[in-house]
């Protein structure tokens, strides 16, 4: 299985990794630090390889590859090198994302290309390096990831908002292509989720709001993409599915 974005220890991607590690799955782990030295949380030093010796401490095979995903050779690539770690690959789960906090005044062209080659165009191409590979049989995953441009407006992360809303608008169609040859496709909103971005006074208020009084965690995401990547979906493809606590039940972003 290839799990991309598990940069840092707080994100989604590393949960996501340890929760199918735990259910038995060889894992590739994904990262590419220079973009969360980017971004007001920074990046975590070393954590990628710190998991995969967590992991294979507790019994799992796990390897790890970094990879600009800018880089339109780079998504052949690490599912390549999923292939020479395992032999085999079942499931690619997307979760990378480049993160970009642009209105339409502060909006630049440069931002948009990028935005949409890391988030829109890398995961088209993993999904095709996938397919190609796998064996026609039963049992192959893809899990995409989506935000909250669908249920409420998020006018200042308009490079962001593009590229997710691209996936959401893709996963449809990928399913109904790749449905026949085994392979289910299903894009997550994972809603407002606690992974060290937020300052305490936005944390407060969307924990306010939300029905369920809490923001989500990295957890209640990995414990729906395990699901999806089970055997008990088989039959579910082509889906969006939020993951939030109700947060979109009332419109939010």
């Amino acid at each position: 299985m290839l799990v991309t974005g598990a940069s840092r220890r707080v994100g989604i991607g590393s949960e996501i990794a340890r929760r199918v590690a735990e259910d038995g799955a060889s894992v590739m782990l994904h990262s590419w630090a220079p973009h969360d030295e980017e971004q007001p949380w920074g990046a975590d030093p070393g954590w990628p390889d710190a998991l995969a010796g967590e992991l294979r401490d507790l019994g799992g095979k796990v390897e790890h590859v970094a990879a600009d995903f800018a880089d339109p050779l780079a998504p052949s690539r690490v599912v390549g090198a999923a292939l020479e770690a395992f032999g085999h690959l079942d499931a690619v789960v997307a979760n990378h994302a480049r993160s970009s906090a642009q209105s339409l005044e502060s909006l630049t062209a440069t931002e948009v290309d990028l935005t949409y080659a890391v988030n829109t165009r890398a995961t088209l191409l993993l999904a095709q390096a996938f397919a190609a590979q796998h064996d026609g049989t039963r049992g192959g995953r893809i899990v995409v990831f989506t935000s909250g441009q669908y249920h409420g407006a998020m006018p200042g992360e308009l490079p962001y908002v593009a590229s997710k809303a691209a996936l959401h608008g893709l996963t449809a169609s990928l399913a109904v292509h790749l449905m026949p040859r085994g392979i289910t496709v299903n894009c997550v909103n994972p809603g407002p989720n606690d992974t060290g971005y937020a300052d305490e006074a936005t944390i407060a208020a969307v924990r306010d709001r939300n029905p369920g009084g809490r923001w989500g965690v990295p957890a209640d995401t990995a414990r729906l993409v395990a699901w999806l990547l089970s055997d008990e979906a088989d039959w579910v493809t082509g889906q969006v599915i939020a993951s939030d606590g109700g947060w979109s039940a009332l419109g939010g972003a």
